[in-house]
């Protein structure tokens, strides 16, 4: 307001200035407000030059009219003709002074508008520096906002995905809940009639354990009646094996009478028949001996084993044209054939049953004359099968009882399951095989291992049903294969030239 007052001033002092030029005119100073006007007046026409004239004598009287706008005007009595003129001057001067407020009021207007705008222009400005200020503050707010609002979306993405996810896999967890509430309670169901099959089968069980009770006890009744018939036997048994010992003495006996008869013969000139005496001093090294002798019955019989040793064996008097004497047999199980070295040296077992002949006689048996050896092998579906070998020997025990064989046939194999080529004897307690394992621990028994071998007919003896599968029973490999137990089997000898 202070800057358009100024401005509005300057305008009428330049206004004034032009008019001060004419020298019919008046200075004048009038004060509105802060600023002080100084304008010319002009003098009246016609008889108001007179009064001008007489106005301007009388302001240079006064030293010039100087008219305070909010002043009074100075006290004075004139005639009433000065005051008409000069109320005609304050008239003019009024007028005047009205055109100069209208003047002053129309530049002030436009000095206003023109302020008004300014001021607009640079609020207008200041307002779209500041809305700029704000629309760019707007805008980075808005990109991050959108960035946030990005980052947001993403992560909702992420989560909605991992609640799809985990909505699947509580779906399948649920249906895989379901089935197997499903089938936990089909095993339950099952359970409950197992566990009623059990009650029923402890019912029947125990019924059966009471009927058991009752039959053992007839069994334990019978079992003793029968071991005092088996004690009867037993002694008839050991009678008729004395009774056999008997009868050999008595033959002996009668030989030495009959030798002695034909030493007082032949002292006496009497000359018997050669061939009789022979046959009579003749003794019997094994079954075969027996046989041509005219023995014909498969039992047990004594044979001589050296010069200073009796031997009972078994002799098979049927089997492929008789006198076979057995070394090994195998029936029921009954013996235990996981022996010692010094058991296999010397024998074990009943020669009526299942039995070991013993390494020893067979060596010496075998150092006397050439044999063949025959092995039978019965499975248990009853088919029956043989090996043969022209040559058979074993040597000493320092040998080790090693196994000679020769010339293989028989219906038990194209090959041999026997070491051809020579093999120690093995047992727990003397290992003499050619692996780094113990086959006689391994496999079970005594035997001819070599590297653990294709055969072990001293291995353990399983019953029917448990024979499938087992590597350490009753086996010969090329006639029922390395895991089949076999049911009875028997070794025999006899000599290379028997007819």
């Amino acid at each position: 307001a202070a800057r358009g007052r100024l401005s509005v001033c300057w305008k009428l002092g330049t206004l004034l200035q032009r008019d001060s030029n004419s020298s019919s005119r008046r200075l004048h100073k009038i004060q509105h407000g802060q600023c002080t006007y100084t304008f010319i007046l002009p003098e009246g026409e016609g008889t108001g030059g007179s009064s001008c004239r007489h106005s301007r004598t009388s302001s240079l009287q006064y030293n010039a009219n100087s008219f305070q706008r909010d002043a009074p005007p100075p006290e004075a009595e004139f005639p009433s003709q000065k005051i008409q003129q000069l109320e005609h001057i304050m008239e003019n001067y009024t007028q005047w002074l009205q055109k100069i407020e209208n003047y002053i009021k129309e530049s002030m207007k436009t000095e206003m508008v023109q302020l008004q705008h300014s001021a607009v222009h640079n609020h207008t400005a200041a307002m779209l520096e500041m809305g700029t200020n704000l629309l760019s503050k707007t805008a980075e707010q808005t990109r991050k906002l959108t960035d946030v609002e990005t980052q947001v979306l993403n992560q909702t993405s992420r989560l909605e995905i991992q609640l799809l996810e985990n909505s699947l896999s509580t779906n399948k967890l649920e249906k895989e809940l379901m089935v197997q509430t499903n089938e936990i309670s089909k095993l339950h169901d099952k359970n409950s009639l197992l566990e009623q099959k059990m009650v029923e089968m402890e019912l029947r069980h125990i019924e059966e354990l009471e009927t058991l009770k009752q039959e053992k006890g007839s069994l334990q009744t019978l079992v003793g009646r029968q071991s005092g018939v088996i004690r009867e036997l037993e002694a008839q048994l050991s009678r008729a094996t004395g009774n056999s010992t008997a009868m050999q003495r008595q033959q002996q006996e009668m030989m030495d009478t009959v030798h002695n008869l034909l030493h007082l013969c032949s002292k006496d000139g009497v000359v018997p028949n050669s061939s009789k005496v022979a046959d009579e001093e003749k003794k019997f090294r094994d079954c075969a001996d027996l046989y041509q002798a005219g023995f014909h019955k498969n039992a047990i019989y004594t044979i001589q084993i050296n010069s200073q040793e009796t031997k009972k064996v078994y002799c098979n008097m049927e089997t492929a044209g008789g006198g076979w004497t057995v070394i090994q047999r195998r029936e029921d199980g009954s013996v235990d054939f996981q022996r010692t070295w010094k058991e296999y040296k010397m024998g074990f077992g009943s020669m009526s049953a299942e039995h070991w002949l013993g390494n020893e006689h067979v060596y010496q048996m075998t150092s006397q004359r050439q044999y063949a050896l025959r092995v039978e092998l019965t499975d248990w579906d009853g088919h029956q099968a043989f090996s043969l070998y022209d040559r058979f020997q074993i040597g000493s025990e320092k040998q080790n009882y090693r196994l000679f064989l020769k010339s293989h046939s028989g219906t038990a194999g194209r090959q041999s399951s026997l070491v051809i080529h020579g093999a120690d004897f093995s047992t727990k307690d003397m290992d003499n095989d050619n692996c780094l394992c113990k086959c006689a621990l391994m496999l079970t028994g005594g035997w001819w291992f070599d590297a653990c071998g294709p055969s072990n007919l001293n291995g353990m003896y399983f019953n029917h049903g448990q024979h499938i599968g087992k590597l350490n029973g009753i086996k010969w490999h090329y006639f029922k294969g390395p895991s089949y137990s076999l049911r009875a089997t028997a070794m025999m000898i006899r000599p290379l030239d028997f007819s």
